[in-house]
């Protein structure tokens, strides 16, 4: 069979994403931060558009309401996964002892009388700079050590410890890394875990607890047992605790609340990342009968096309390099703008559907948050779910009962046993939750909680109430009778 070239012309439909609905549809899924750092980009490279500084006079889009009836509101991880985990388990918590450092600074206030003092920030409203963790430790080593040998030693670990404390070599990679002796490490080791704060360059959970229990003088013999088997203490083991401390449930019991009460990551008191609060892209208010739905216009950016600026430098344009260059940057910023009105809008009609579908979470709490999926909500308004899946994305909703991420508000179902509507799997998290903290001396077993869930109508098998437990970082049944027993 011969092969021949020939040109055949077919006509067909295609769907063709252009880059600027590429970039619409990337735009959705920003938070306001990103937004506004993407705008701000897009200020900079484009000679016709322009912040828009003035304050606005209502929300835009404006706003929107559902006639729903409303009611009132009611009221780091360190490197190590031993200390991670151990801690966890040990003390019920992420690894926040009461442990403290520093005190309180002085407040300055000044005021400057110097022309133009008025467009800059006074001294008190200025934050300084932190001192750094191996600050803290390298001016300690500075007044502590005298030895020049020791204080370089010492300041090579200073640089192997991590954000929590811990040194993160072993004392052999450090002796050869040094050209000395093993022992000599380990001796200025001992000087630098004298340093505050307490518990520094441990090399595990046991010696950090141990060098802090050694300073509190409480390290004896029964403390050492307990500090030496924190495995047994993390899974509630009484009778093992018990038989090797060789002291009385009482004393046990006093004994694991001071080791509670100890820092797990001491290094974490220094170098702390500022936490940046959330701020809500939508709010929702009673307003008589109905709840009204906004945006947040302070997150959102605002630009203008200098029309005027464009037409004074069309007109004077010469040649079609020129022309075709303002004509571009004129199309990429009228985009822009309609980009920006169609997130706005795209967002109010997302959360407005969300709050219809959702009243009565507002109205009662989440016991009553309905099974929500991604598809109703995409039904009711005419849109792709993978745009509502966008716009839910880091996006946050303040409600009277809180602030919420969208996505909180979409949960599984899970069948009612009477044959009745679905109920939310964060609701029946909830309830499993408020169940198991409400117990009494009778601790429930998760048998005993499916029992009563079925009684409650909720139809769940005990496998999931187990994977909701343990989602909850919520204990089995039988280590929270032990940690019952243990505070005794």
């Amino acid at each position: 069979m011969a092969l021949v070239q020939r040109l055949d012309i077919r006509q067909g439909q295609a769907l063709v994403m252009t880059p600027q609905l590429q970039q619409a549809i990337k735009l959705l899924q920003l938070s306001n931060i990103e937004l506004n750092a993407y705008v701000e980009g897009e200020v900079e490279q484009n000679p016709l558009l322009e912040r828009d500084e003035s304050s606005p006079d209502g929300p835009e889009p404006a706003a929107a309401e559902a006639p729903v009836a409303p009611e009132a509101a009611t009221p780091d991880e360190a490197s190590h996964e031993e200390t991670v985990e151990t801690w966890n388990e040990i003390a019920g918590s992420d690894g926040d002892g009461t442990a403290d450092y520093g005190g309180s600074a002085d407040t300055w206030q000044t005021r400057s009388s110097s022309a133009g003092s008025d467009d800059l920030p006074g001294i008190d409203q200025t934050l300084a700079r932190a001192v750094t963790l191996r600050e803290h430790l390298l001016a300690q080593l500075a007044e502590e050590v005298k030895d020049p040998v020791d204080r370089v030693i010492g300041a090579h670990l200073v640089d192997q410890i991590d954000e929590a404390g811990y040194l993160t070599v072993t004392l052999e990679s450090v002796a050869e890394t040094m050209g000395c002796d093993a022992a000599k490490v380990e001796s200025v080791l001992h000087q630098l875990q004298r340093f505050e704060p307490t518990g520094i360059f441990a090399r595990n959970l046991a010696e950090c607890l141990a060098i802090q229990l050694k300073e509190r003088n409480r390290y004896d013999p029964a403390m050492q047992a307990l500090v030496e088997n924190l495995s047994l203490l993390a899974c509630r083991d009484i009778p093992a605790l018990l038989r090797l401390c060789r002291v009385d449930a009482a004393d046990l019991a006093e004994m694991a609340a001071e080791i509670r009460a100890l820092d797990p990551k001491p290094g974490l008191q220094f170098d702390g990342a500022i936490a940046q609060p959330v701020v809500p892209d939508v709010f929702v208010r009673a307003q008589g009968a109905n709840w009204v739905i906004e945006l947040n216009s302070d997150s959102l950016p605002r630009v203008l096309i200098n029309t005027r600026y464009y037409a004074e430098v069309s007109a004077s344009a010469r040649n079609k390099a020129a022309k075709d260059y303002l004509t571009e940057k004129y199309q990429s910023a009228n985009w822009l703008v309609k980009a920006l009105h169609q997130r706005a809008t795209t967002i109010l009609k997302v959360s407005r559907e969300i709050i219809r579908q959702q009243d009565a979470f507002l109205r009662h709490g989440v016991q009553y948050l309905k099974p929500l999926v991604l598809r109703d909500i995409a039904q009711a308004i005419g849109m792709h779910e993978s745009t509502v899946s966008r716009v839910t994305t880091n996006k946050y909703m303040l409600t009277p009962r809180g602030i919420f991420e969208l996505k909180y508000f979409f949960t599984s179902a899970i069948a009612a046993s009477s044959g009745g509507d679905a109920l939310s799997a964060e609701a029946v998290r909830f309830r499993i939750k408020s169940l198991i903290d409400a117990e009494a001396s009778d601790v429930l077993s998760d048998d005993k909680i499916v029992d009563i869930l079925m009684k409650e109508g909720v139809d769940i098998a005990r496998r999931t109430v187990a994977k909701y437990r343990e989602a909850m970082n919520i204990p089995s049944s039988v280590q929270r009778r032990r940690e019952r027993a243990l505070q005794l």
